[in-house]
């Protein structure tokens, strides 16, 4: 077999991974997505050994719930042929390798720069000489916009090329950050110090990203998390999903002016992350989530709190949306705008929120769940067809509902928590993990791999940003430039998780 079959959040060794010769390599990958809408890459990426380059790919079945592992090896001044030439799934995957170890591709169509990283193998190429799209017209302009922006948002450069109003191209440029985040992993040997990095990895995505450090740093220990644990982190994966969509509808009411709109939903989002801190003493749930212990567990005190929110929640925010989602106003300005089709998803390979408004099912907790989304719930996922800011709108409300749901599932059997403990994690030598959740805002992926001795000797994050930045390009083609603002948000897609 062409590749190792294994599950989410499971540990193998290393050597079992098949090595395939690159030819093989690819081939046996692209074969794998072929008219496969079920499948698709949830990583690959490289790691540097003393002379050559080892590259691993990471392809998810949703509809088995497995996922497919195999590896080649390359020479480090190697020319191949791109896996992008025959599906796009891999586009910015084979930009990055092509960054940090210098191995080229003839054939791939948009081979620019990823994100300027510190370890990249061309020093000489500088964020400021970024090959941008131009075409020469008398009729058409160009406009910038960032990488300083007016409000508080993180750098990132957008270039449009325009017919008068009508946008033709959009261009995104990231990688203004460079901060070191996947070294910082190999660096810092303390286990506290990576639960701290997982959680910083991107400030609206604290749960998400360090849940799925904890499940694989669990895994790649052989320590099985008790009911508690899982309890904890479930709950508070979807309390952030609650707290962020509620923020990001504030947000798009502001971006179509609709201020009531803005002012109540903002609101609404106070009390959920308050929450948090009456919880874990951080209003963004940083030092809640860690590896095999919980330093603030949950009471029936802050069941009674959480369950008196949700009523007072749920009163203004149904009688907000009902009026938001009526007015003539507000679906002008929403329907039928920045819209990516089925087809345009698939190819790009999206994930999460808004691979699931254009009508693509890809959501972890149904296709790879973990902790209680296996014995607690039996999820569905919301589905929207239509692909426009509308859908990503009207995504957000269904799944907050979904989301107050499964919270208040969890509050009528509040387990046991253990003391706090400190376990002498010991990770396996010569080991791969890979470990998947969805984040609220969609397929978060790390993967991690063990030398000889049980050290990290790699450390790979993926935001699912990293997926759909490319499909905010392609939703503002032919629309207005004044559609921007709301198409952006619509997505709300992460600088940081991006500039790793």
């Amino acid at each position: 077999m062409n590749y190792l079959e294994m599950y989410n959040n499971q540990t193998v060794s290393i050597n079992d991974i098949p090595k395939l010769k690159y030819v093989e390599f690819m081939e046996s990958n692209l074969q794998l997505l072929k008219n496969k809408p079920e499948r698709h890459c949830v990583n690959y990426f490289g790691v540097k050994n003393e002379n050559n380059i080892t590259v691993y790919c990471c392809i998810a079945d949703d509809n088995k719930h497995q996922l497919y592992i195999s590896s080649s090896i390359l020479a480090s001044d190697a020319t191949l042929s791109s896996l992008t030439a025959q599906n796009h799934n891999f586009e910015k995957f084979e930009r990055e390798i092509h960054e940090n170890f210098g191995i080229a591709y003839f054939d791939h169509p948009w081979l620019k720069p990823f994100r300027f990283s510190h370890n990249r193998s061309d020093k000489n190429i500088s964020i400021a000489d970024y090959p941008f799209y131009s075409t020469e017209s008398e009729e058409l302009h160009e406009v910038g916009v960032g990488p300083i922006h007016a409000g508080i948002i993180e750098p990132g450069h957008f270039r449009f090329i325009c017919n008068g109003e009508q946008i033709l191209h959009l261009e995104i440029q990231l990688g203004y950050q460079h901060r070191g985040v996947e070294q910082l992993f190999l660096h810092k040997t303390k286990l506290l110090e990576r639960a701290t990095l997982a959680e910083n990895i991107a400030g609206d995505t604290t749960v998400g990203h360090t849940t799925t450090f904890s499940n694989l740093w669990e895994s790649l220990c052989d320590f099985t998390p008790d009911h508690s644990l899982q309890f904890s982190r479930t709950l508070a994966l979807e309390l952030e999903r609650i707290a962020i969509h509620t923020g990001d509808l504030a947000a798009i009411c502001a971006d179509i002016a609709y201020q009531l709109g803005n002012s109540v939903y903002g609101r609404l989002r106070t009390p959920i992350v308050n929450f948090f801190q009456e919880w874990g003493g951080n209003r963004f749930a940083k030092g809640l989530i860690r590896p095999g212990k919980i330093n603030f567990p949950f009471t029936p005190e802050l069941a009674q709190r959480l369950s008196d929110i949700f009523i007072a929640y749920e009163r203004d925010f149904n009688e907000m949306s009902e009026q938001f989602f009526s007015l003539p106003s507000v679906l002008s300005r929403l329907e039928k705008t920045g819209i990516v089709t089925s087809d345009e998803a698939l190819e790009i390979g999206m994930v999460g929120i808004a691979a699931r408004s254009s009508g693509l099912v890809r959501d972890i907790r149904y296709s790879h769940p973990n902790n209680l989304y296996i014995k607690s719930f039996m999820h569905k996922p919301k589905i929207k067809i239509q692909g426009d800011v509308f859908s990503r709108v009207k995504l957000r409300e269904e799944e907050i509902h979904q989301s107050i749901f499964y919270c208040k599932k969890l509050l009528e059997n509040i387990p046991e928590f253990k003391k706090p403990e400190n376990i002498p994690f010991s990770p396996g030598s010569n080991k791969f993990t890979l470990a998947l959740t969805e984040g609220w805002r969609g397929e978060i992926c790390h993967c991690a791999i063990t030398d000889e001795n049980g050290n990290l000797k790699n450390y790979k994050i993926k935001d699912p940003s990293h997926h759909n930045w490319m499909a905010l390009a392609q939703s503002v083609r032919n629309n207005e430039i004044s559609d921007f603002p709301v198409c952006n948000k619509s997505f709300n897609l992460s600088y940081c998780g991006h500039d790793l």
